[in-house]
């Protein structure tokens, strides 16, 4: 059947040997790459808004609870990226294991990840540098008809990106400093203004709603179940934990430089390994002080963190935190939108996206097409779109692509067991089943308006496919 061909892994591996792609990152460069994507809304505000929300201090239980499920996912990226290193990552895994229209799917959602992420991003940067600088809120505010800052940041990073990988990781690794240094000052400093009375109960007794909240509101799995909805408890945390997985999501980005490393078969399982875990360890130093810090019903929503120091008169470390959350904000965009010229460019030079995508600059090195179109793209959307509603569609779109990748594993050791796979995942097939099973329930205490958008894009795409893809893609053995 012509929509399950499959790609040949040895064309892979041609590919990352005569791509034209510009090989210049080290094993540094990719933990500080997957910092600078991982680190951002999830640690700035992300924490404190789900813990006043759903899971109250156990929020920090839902921030393990995510790295569980994707260190289980990181170790799959692990074992595919170090021994196919390829730019489009879990598309190429697809399409070397599952067939062409799985394949397409996947690139499809990647797309949505990284776009949608790097425009809610964009939104979020203008809002914050708005407030730390004393900007026009018209035209850097969630209010402003037109969002200029968010599609000035856009437009720079886009140019950046654009023009070559070593420049973008200069810049991500300035970044990561400087956010990295924010958070360690956080845990620091705030140890000392914990109040244990603020953690108890850790877990806080399950409640009904809010009265406006209505059925689409509702997480999936409640719905299948017939469970009366609920926030808070052992459900609200679960629901935390599937929100905050968006927190999590960016590592797998890494898997897009295989074509692009210089040690592809050392660097990539180091990079994707010590970036999650790393940012890990910060998210769950953050999101216990926070909590310890201020009771969960009183964190304010918009700036968490800041108005934490700023509650117990700590008001300079509320100014180095809105400077932490414009790098941090600053470095995901980069990084998402390198990750998107590249998964692109890898769907192009398959013909499943038009093929002039699938060029490389012939003296930067990059996908500039795929690059350029991205960033107009992205800065579309953020100009007009308020879609921070939206941000849960990221989460989705990361854990479908993990469920994919983590098939992949045991499918490609099946159907390629000559292959040399630097690293390997432990216990196979156990851990990747176990992971693709933690993806899905964690896509299933998503609330039913998501999997109603989700549901949408995927029909979306299937129809490109159908009118495009599936008649250009370039013959497969």
């Amino acid at each position: 059947m012509g929509v399950l061909r499959t790609l040949n892994v040895d064309d892979v591996l041609a590919h990352h040997r005569d791509s034209g792609l510009s090989r210049g990152l080290r094993a540094r460069d990719l933990v500080g790459a997957g910092i600078g994507i991982i680190i951002g809304t999830g640690v700035f505000t992300l924490a404190g808004v789900q813990a006043k929300l759903h899971a109250g201090p156990s929020v920090t239980l839902s921030f393990v609870i995510g790295a569980v499920v994707a260190g289980l996912a990181a170790l799959c990226y692990a074992e595919l990226a170090s021994g196919m290193p390829t730019a489009g990552s879990a598309y190429t895994y697809a399409f070397a294991t599952l067939g062409e229209v799985f394949a397409w799917l996947t690139g499809w959602v990647l797309l949505l990840e990284f776009a949608l992420g790097a425009a809610v991003v964009s939104r979020g940067w203008s809002g914050y540098l708005a407030n730390l600088m004393g900007l026009p809120p018209e035209l850097f505010g969630e209010e402003a008809i037109v969002n200029l800052g968010a599609v000035l940041i856009i437009a720079v990073l886009t140019v950046v990106a654009a023009r070559g990988i070593r420049q973008s990781a200069t810049v991500t690794n300035v970044l990561v400093l400087v956010k990295v240094g924010v958070c360690a000052l956080i845990l620091l400093v705030g140890v000392f203004f914990v109040d244990p009375a603020n953690l108890s109960p850790f877990v806080p007794p399950a409640q009904p709603p809010d009265p406006g909240a209505t059925g689409l509101d509702q997480p999936m799995v409640q719905a299948l179940l017939g469970v009366q909805q609920s926030v808070y408890g052992f459900a609200g945390m679960l629901t935390a934990a599937a929100i905050v997985f968006f927190a999590y999501t960016g590592f797998e980005a890494l898997a897009n430089l295989g074509e692009e490393t210089r040690n592809p078969s050392r660097d990539l399982k180091i990079g994707i390994l010590g970036a999650l875990g790393l940012c890990a360890l910060l998210y769950l130093g953050v999101s216990l002080v926070l909590t310890g810090m201020v009771p969960y019903v009183n964190i304010d929503e918009s700036a968490p963190l800041a108005a934490a120091f700023e509650s117990v008169g700590m008001h300079w470390i509320g100014a180095l935190i809105s400077l932490g959350v414009v790098a941090s904000l600053t470095s995901v965009m980069l990084v998402e939108l390198v990750t998107i010229g590249r998964v692109g460019f890898a769907m192009g030079r398959d013909g499943l996206l038009p093929r002039g995508l699938g060029q490389v600059h012939p003296r930067w090195g990059t996908p500039h097409r795929m690059t350029f179109l991205a960033g107009a793209v992205v800065a579309l959307l953020a100009a007009f779109l308020p879609i921070a509603a939206l941000a849960d569609l990221v989460s989705m779109g990361a854990l479908a692509a993990m469920i994919v990748v983590a098939v992949a594993v045991p499918v490609l050791r099946k159907r390629k067991p000559e292959l040399h796979r630097p690293f390997r995942v432990p216990l196979s097939p156990v851990l990747p089943i176990l992971a693709a099973l933690a993806c899905l329930y964690l896509m299933l205490n998503l609330d039913l308006l998501t999997w109603l958008a989700f549901g949408g894009w995927l029909v979306f795409g299937m129809l490109l496919y159908y009118g495009h893809g599936r008649h250009n893609a370039r013959t497969l053995r």
